[in-house]
């Protein structure tokens, strides 16, 4: 009986472990993408500069900005390694000119992952200074701990910056600016003045929640901060690239604004109530905003996920033992 009753306890506790694990087991990884069903859509924005998007049941990888100037081309940001031939092919039918430049707006893979292919056909590739830390030394996602390994010595942008720079072609300059802490740590936004069109990486997406790196230096108020900078700069005129989604207005960045603040202010209570991230997904704080801004269900809790982590962890420094603070200090 004694020994009988010990099997029931351990073949309990196997499958209490089992189920654990099971609960506990990452989400399946999407399957990967045909990138030869691919297609490059081109928008015309005026002035030689164009989006270009690229489309299979949806956006795949960030949008591109391509701006024309005498003496070549600048382009913002380069989707997938993949679809070099296919963007290059769609340069060509704007311009004959080469790339001369390639501006990272971000880290991220579907922004910088065509790098190397247009760095060998001779672009230069400038980045906030964060952005080659990021792309050399890897990193982890903060939601699906998923690692991105070290990019390549090719993929690495040539040119960094801080604060801010600036391109100067025959024809045509290019503003880079930095965000600190938005969309991730090393942000840039470009704007080109005479054509008056806004490239914003991800810091902006039209239509859609904003993935916010957390883990990676990202934060819901920086994010705010740059749409306040964005609506200093454009007018009712602007055209507006942002990461992902159609080309948008002044008058849409503003609508977004206004989910990122309400996001902010609701989860800043729940934070302030002592919630836990799972207390936050629960209580749905976005359900309003969902149906505008989520595409899915995965979507929305992933959004409560990353503003929950914005306004509830430490800061790094604040994360350092306590004697290493008092010796900094000293």
């Amino acid at each position: 009986m004694i020994r009988t009753g010990l099997a029931v306890v351990a073949t309990a506790a196997l499958l209490t472990g089992i189920a654990g694990a099971q609960q506990q087991a990452p989400p399946a990884a999407p399957p990967p993408v045909d990138f030869s069903k691919v297609e490059i859509k081109t928008t015309d924005l005026g002035d030689g500069v164009y989006m270009l998007e690229g489309q299979m049941l949806g956006s795949i990888g960030g949008n591109i900005t391509v701006a024309t100037a005498q003496d070549g081309i600048i382009m913002v940001d380069s989707e997938f390694a993949p679809l070099h031939d296919k963007i290059k092919a769609a340069i060509a039918v704007i311009s004959n000119l080469p790339v001369k430049y390639l501006i990272n707006t971000h880290f991220h893979g579907d922004h910088t992952g065509g790098n190397e292919p247009f760095a060998r056909d001779g672009a230069l590739v400038v980045s906030e200074v964060n952005v080659k830390t990021r792309l050399a030394a890897g990193t982890t996602n903060g939601l699906t701990a998923a690692r991105t390994p070290p990019a390549s010595a090719g993929a690495l942008p040539g040119k960094t910056y801080t604060g801010a720079f600036k391109i100067r072609m025959n024809g045509r300059v290019a503003d880079l600016k930095h965000i600190a802490n938005a969309h991730t740590d090393g942000d840039t936004y470009v704007w080109f003045k005479t054509a008056n069109v806004l490239s914003t990486g991800d810091t902006f997406t039209n239509g859609r929640y904003p993935n916010i790196d957390f883990a990676n230096g990202g934060n819901i108020k920086g994010m705010i901060a740059a749409t306040d900078a964005y609506l200093k700069l454009t007018n009712a005129r602007s055209r507006i690239v942002p990461g992902h989604g159609p080309i948008a207005d002044k008058a849409a960045l503003k609508e977004y604004r206004t989910m990122l603040v309400t996001a902010r202010d609701r989860m800043a209570e729940l934070v302030k109530d002592g919630k836990s991230e799972d207390d936050a997904v629960a209580a749905k704080p976005f359900a309003d905003l969902d149906a505008k801004w989520a595409p899915t269900e995965l979507a929305s809790k992933n959004f409560i996920r990353v503003v929950y982590h914005s306004l509830a962890d430490k800061p790094a420094a604040e994360k350092k033992p306590l004697l290493k603070r008092i010796l900094h200090r000293s």
